[in-house]
């Protein structure tokens, strides 16, 4: 099934029944796909949850942000998330995923998956959790072939969730991608992330005009729900107003077919 919107809205597709080719020329098309949770999915939610619930000690993750110090809090998510990143559980969860979804696990390439954090009423939204302004993974050097594969870890609201932006699906935005080095970032930024508490100074690529966040697409997904969408999708984190701090997992993937022949979504602005 499917929402249809006008010309200038995105397609959310809901449990569709197509195979992986067709699935991923819809995302080049910047349609968004959704299905509901499945083992593979639950059991990454479980594995993730057990991960995090012992990282807080007793705290409930969802809430914990309220007594804790904020710097306490960082470091706390500087630990937990590369021990999440690099857990070998993770690279045998996530083929599981992908296979349960009609991938070929012959022809299909991951990276390894991202725990994020959006914290509630501005309490962090730096560094080690970074609320994403309105972007491209493009503008970050992905490929145009990339996939972005999210699920949320606790149940979400449309208030802390991620929005889509679907009137620059063609339409560029001057940005400043041309600055930007992948290299230069692993090598220095990324690490120095839990050092960024309150500012973040370090050089994102970032919309250098005004963008219009409306008309915007919001999709919540069930716990262990997926939603899947281009690389190349314009979407920018929600300012979180639930009151909880949400927790999501997301991962990057590419056909190794698609990269051999050059196809993938359109650049309009990387």
């Amino acid at each position: 099934s499917g929402v249809r919107r006008g010309p200038a809205m995105t397609n959310v597709l809901t449990n569709p029944a197509f195979d992986d080719a067709t699935r991923r020329e819809h995302l080049y098309r910047g349609d968004v796909v959704v299905y509901g949770a499945s083992p593979a999915t639950l059991a990454l939610v479980q594995f993730t949850r057990d991960l995090v619930e012992e990282s807080f000690d007793g705290r409930d993750p969802q809430t914990a942000q309220y007594t804790m110090d904020v710097h306490e809090y960082a470091s706390l998510l500087a630990d937990l998330k590369p021990r999440f990143i690099h857990h070998p559980r993770c690279k045998e969860l996530l083929p599981a995923i992908l296979t349960e979804r009609g991938c070929d696990p012959e022809r299909t390439y991951f990276d390894v998956p991202r725990l994020r954090t959006s914290t509630s009423d501005g309490y962090l939204t730096t560094g080690i959790a970074f609320a994403f302004h309105p972007h491209r993974d493009t503008w970050y050097s992905a490929p145009l072939c990339q996939t972005n594969w999210w699920m949320p870890v606790y149940p979400v609201t449309s208030e802390n969730v991620m929005a889509f932006h679907p009137r620059y699906r063609h339409q560029g935005v001057k940005n400043g991608s041309r600055r930007y080095d992948y290299a230069e970032w692993n090598r220095t930024s990324r690490k120095d992330a839990a050092k960024h508490v309150g500012t973040d100074t370090r050089d994102q690529p970032t919309p250098e005009e005004p963008v219009e966040l409306d008309p915007q697409v919001r999709v919540v997904p069930e716990v262990g729900g997926m939603m899947v969408f281009s690389g190349n999708q314009l979407h920018s984190s929600v300012p979180n107003t639930s009151g909880r701090t949400r927790f999501s997992i997301d991962f990057r993937v590419v056909d190794i077919d698609d990269v051999a022949a050059g196809r993938g979504s359109r650049n309009v602005d990387s």
